[in-house]
């Protein structure tokens, strides 16, 4: 197994909108990722930065509001890099323009809109996502 040599810092956001929650469907590699919108902190950048940067670069939204939700406790090794160690930061989040969402990074295949009452951990297949959706599920 390769050494592990950098970290690779994740923010995502968990946005709540008329009592369901967004997934998003994106292929990846070899696989369809089905996960929370997001994604990584770019040097010289803060999370909230980061956050606000992913969220207008993949689906047009600005952040309104984000409360700290989860941080990955665990150590776990990047599914896509060997050499990397990821470390996610998850928020709860209001956006400021709701009815302006709209697909704007073109690997996102599709939105999922999941009541929060049929939520499953199998709703998301990342290992630190399942952690949060379980989290969220004892919540609602």
């Amino acid at each position: 197994m390769e050494e592990i040599n950098r970290f690779n810092v994740r923010v995502y956001a968990l946005w709540i909108h008329d009592g369901k929650l967004l997934i998003l469907k994106e292929p990846y590699v070899d696989e369809i990722l089905y996960k929370f919108p997001g994604g990584g902190v770019e040097y010289g950048e803060g999370l909230i930065e980061a956050l606000q940067r992913e969220l207008k670069e993949e689906l047009n939204l600005e952040l309104q509001k984000a409360e700290h939700f989860y941080t990955q406790e665990t150590f776990v090794r990047s599914k896509f890099r060997s050499n990397e160690q990821i470390l996610t930061i998850y928020y709860t989040i209001q956006v400021k323009n709701p009815l302006e969402i709209e697909i704007r990074e073109t690997r996102i295949e599709k939105l999922i809109w999941k009541p929060l009452d049929k939520l499953t951990v199998e709703d998301v297949n990342l290992p630190v996502d399942k952690i949060v959706m379980q989290k969220l599920i004892t919540m609602f």
